[in-house]
C-alpha cells in the first residue's frame, strides 16, 4: 500500500509570468544580489507574524509555544545556505499557490522594465522592486523548500532549478521543520561567499536588522545558533534612539524597497484612541503606481501582532506611502473584515491621513526642494484626491504644484498664481492636454498670453476630471481656455499694446459662410477674441464637456457621441481678411478654405483632419491655384 509520503512528487510547469521572471533571474547579471536575503527573511518574518495572528483564535497552532525565530544556517563545505522559520508553514496546495504564481500585478511591470534595461540600468532594477522568493535564483542553481503547516500532520517538499518546471509533493514530516518552512539554496559557484559568516551577518544586519522576529545564524550546520537581531519592533522605540540609517534600513526591509525614504513620519497618537504610526514616502516611483488594482501598502498591527496589509489605512491617492500602524485599541479576536468596518479603524484612517498631509504641508513650506522631489514622483497620484476627497480638496489644492505659462520648467502653487492675478480677472484659467509642449503652444492661449494672464498647463489624465468637479480656490472657479466664450475684454492689454478693432462686415459675412458650409460638423462658427496669431482654433461649447475629457471618455468607450465643437476664427488675421474679400467667382476656393480652416484647427488640437482624403484633395487644389 502506498502512503501519502511515498507518492512520487509531481512535476509542474511554472505559470508563464513566473517562467519569464525566472529566466531573467537565471540569465541576467546584477551587481546587487544581496537583496535575495532581505526578501527571504521578510517572507520568513511574515510567516511568523501570520502564525501569531492565527494562534489568537486557534492556540493549538502554536504547538510547543516556541517563540518566533528565523535561523540562517551556513554550509561552506556543501555550498548551501538555508533560511528556516517556525511560522505558519505551507501545505502542498499553498506551495503551488505561493511558489508557482505571481501574486502582484506590478511584478509584470518590473519584468517589462528589466527586460528592456541596458546593462548599466539593469544592475539597479532588482533592488527597486521586491521580487520575493524568485530573487534567490540569482545566487542558487537549485532551491529546495521543506514546509510543515502549523496544525497539520503532513509536510511537503518543493524543488526547482528555475529553468521552467518544479516538483512538489508530500514528504516525511521528520525531514521538515517541526513547524514552519526551511528554504535551502544550493549556491552557484560564483555565489559561494554567501556561506561566509561575516558577509551574511553584515548583510542581514544592514537589510533586515529591524525585522519584527529575532534572527539567529549558524556558522556551520553543527554549530549552536547565535542571535544577530533581537526582533524588537523599531516603531516601539523612542524617536531619540533611532537614527536616520535605522529608519532607512527598516523602510527597505518592511517595504521591500531599495531606495531611501524621501519623508519619514513616526509618531504616537494618544487620547481617545492610541496608536503608533511609522510611515515613509519613497524616494522613487513604484513600478505599479498607476495599476488600477493597486491598493495601499500600509500594514496594520494590533499590539505588535500583524493583522493585515489590506486595511486601506490611507486613501488611494496616498497609495505610494509605505509603513505601518500599530493600534492599542483594536480587538485581536475579530476577523479582518470586521476590523475594516470598525469605527476605531475609521478614526485611525482619518487621523493618519490628516497628519501625513500636514507633514507634506510643512515640508512644502520649510523645505520646498524636498517637497518638489516628492511632487515630481507622486503629484499625479495626489491630484486624484482633488476628485475623490471633497472634504480635503482645499488642503490638497494648497499642496498642488503646476506647470504654467509663467513657470518655465519649474512648478507654481495656486498661492503663486493668485499673487499674479490681473485686474478684473475672475477665474483661474487652465488648459488640459497630454503633452506640455503642445499645450504651451496651443492657439487658444494667445489672447491670454497677450494680456499676461497665467494659465495652468494640466497634462495628467486625472486633471480632466477634478477641474470639472466644481473646484475653486479662494472663491475663484477654474475655467478652461478651450471651452465656451473667452471674455477677455474686461482684462486690459499692456499699455503698449493696441486694442483690437471691430471685425469688418466682410469678415462677418465670411464667418457666416463658413458656418453654413461646415453645417453639422460644428455647433457654431464665431469671431474669436482669444486668438492673436493663429487663424483658427476649436473650443468646446459653453455648457459642453471640455474637449480633452471628451477624448478620454470616448477612448474608454464611455461616450457614445461627442459634442460638435465650436470653430473660432481670428477676425484680424491676414488670411481671414483675404478670404473674406474673395468674390462670388471664387466660391469653390472659399468652400475649400472653410473646410481647410476647420481641419487646420483639428490638427492644432492633435487630431486628424475630419476627412483625410478630402483634406488632401482640397489642399492640392489650393496649391495648384497658388502655383499658377
Amino acid at each position: 500500500m502506498t502512503t501519502a509520503t511515498d507518492a512520487a512528487p509531481a512535476t509542474r510547469s511554472f505559470e508563464a509570468d513566473v517562467a519569464k521572471l525566472l529566466h531573467l533571474m537565471v540569465h541576467s547579471v546584477y551587481s546587487d544580489k544581496d537583496v535575495f536575503l532581505r526578501e527571504l527573511i521578510s517572507n520568513a518574518a511574515d510567516a511568523c507574524e501570520k502564525l501569531r495572528y492565527e494562534g489568537l483564535s486557534d492556540p493549538a497552532l502554536l504547538g510547543d509555544g516556541a517563540a518566533p525565530a528565523i535561523t540562517v544556517t551556513l554550509d561552506a563545505e556543501g555550498r548551501r545556505l538555508s533560511i528556516e522559520d517556525n511560522g505558519i508553514g505551507m501545505d502542498e496546495g499553498e506551495m503551488v499557490e505561493a511558489l508557482g504564481t505571481i501574486a502582484r500585478s506590478g511584478t509584470k511591470a518590473f519584468m517589462d522594465r528589466i527586460a528592456a534595461a541596458q546593462d548599466g540600468e539593469g544592475s539597479q532594477l532588482i533592488g527597486q522592486f521586491g521580487v520575493g522568493f524568485y530573487s534567490a535564483f540569482m545566487v542558487a542553481d537549485r532551491i529546495e523548500v521543506l514546509s510543515h503547516r502549523a496544525g497539520s500532520d503532513a509536510a511537503a517538499r518543493w524543488e526547482s532549478d528555475g529553468l521552467g518546471t518544479y516538483t512538489v509533493g508530500p514528504v516525511d514530516p521528520a525531514e521538515a521543520p517541526a513547524r514552519g518552512t526551511r528554504v535551502t539554496l544550493h549556491l552557484k559557484e560564483e555565489a559561494a561567499d554567501y556561506t561566509q559568516a561575516a558577509k551574511v551577518e553584515r548583510t542581514i544586519k544592514t537589510q533586515s536588522g529591524h525585522a519584527p522576529v529575532p534572527i539567529f545564524i549558524r556558522d556551520t550546520p553543527e554549530a549552536e545558533p547565535r542571535q544577530i537581531a533581537d526582533g524588537a519592533a523599531l516603531w516601539t522605540r523612542p524617536k531619540s534612539e533611532i537614527s536616520a540609517d535605522d529608519y532607512a534600513e527598516f523602510y527597505r526591509s518592511n517595504a521591500g524597497q531599495f531606495d531611501a525614504p524621501a519623508l519619514t513620519l513616526h509618531y504616537r497618537a494618544e487620547g481617545r484612541h492610541e496608536y503608533t504610526v511609522l510611515a515613509f514616502v519613497p524616494e522613487t516611483k513604484p513600478f505599479d503606481l498607476f495599476d488600477p488594482e493597486r491598493s495601499g501598502r500600509m500594514k496594520l498591527y494590533v499590539r505588535r501582532v500583524f493583522i493585515t496589509d489590506e486595511a486601506e489605512i490611507l486613501p488611494r491617492y496616498l497609495r505610494f506611502v509605505r509603513g505601518l500602524v500599530d493600534s492599542a485599541d483594536l480587538p485581536l479576536n475579530v476577523s479582518r473584515e470586521m476590523i475594516q468596518q470598525s469605527s476605531v479603524l475609521s478614526a485611525i484612517q482619518k487621523g493618519v491621513t490628516n497628519r501625513l498631509l500636514s507633514e507634506l504641508e510643512k515640508l512644502a513650506e520649510n523645505e520646498p526642494e524636498r517637497f518638489l522631489a516628492i511632487w515630481d514622483n507622486f503629484g499625479a497620484v495626489i491630484k486624484e484626491g482633488l476628485y475623490e476627497d471633497f472634504q480635503r480638496r482645499e488642503q490638497l489644492l494648497g499642496l498642488a504644484r503646476f506647470r504654467t505659462t509663467a513657470s518655465g520648467d519649474g512648478w507654481r502653487s495656486l498661492k503663486d498664481y493668485a499673487a499674479g492675478l490681473k485686474d478684473n480677472q475672475t477665474a483661474i484659467y487652465y488648459a488640459v492636454g497630454t503633452d506640455l509642449d503642445r499645450l504651451a503652444s496651443s492657439p487658444q492661449l494667445e489672447g491670454f498670453r497677450a494680456r499676461g494672464i497665467e494659465v495652468l498647463l494640466l497634462s495628467d489624465q486625472v486633471d480632466s476630471f477634478w477641474v470639472t468637479g466644481g473646484a475653486d480656490h479662494d472663491g475663484k472657479p477654474f475655467k478652461s481656455v478651450t471651452q465656451g466664450q473667452a471674455d477677455l475684454s474686461l482684462i486690459p492689454l499692456p499699455d503698449n499694446a493696441a486694442a483690437p478693432t471691430e471685425a469688418s462686415d466682410e469678415v462677418g459675412r465670411f464667418i457666416t459662410f463658413v458656418k453654413d458650409t461646415l453645417g453639422e460638423a460644428v455647433s457654431d462658427v464665431r469671431a474669436s477674441n482669444r486668438l492673436t496669431e493663429s487663424a483658427a482654433c476649436l473650443v468646446a461649447p459653453e455648457h459642453g464637456m471640455d474637449r480633452q475629457l471628451e477624448k478620454l471618455l470616448a477612448g474608454a468607450g464611455r461616450l457614445p457621441s461627442a459634442a460638435k465643437p465650436v470653430l473660432e476664427l481670428n477676425p484680424h488675421h491676414a488670411l481671414i481678411d483675404s478670404l473674406s474679400r474673395l468674390d462670388d467667382g471664387d466660391a469653390g476656393l472659399r468652400e475649400d478654405a472653410a473646410h481647410l480652416l476647420f481641419d487646420e484647427a483639428r490638427i492644432a488640437d492633435g487630431e486628424l483632419p475630419a476627412d483625410p482624403r478630402a483634406f488632401s484633395a482640397r489642399l492640392g487644389r489650393i496649391l495648384a491655384r497658388v502655383s499658377g
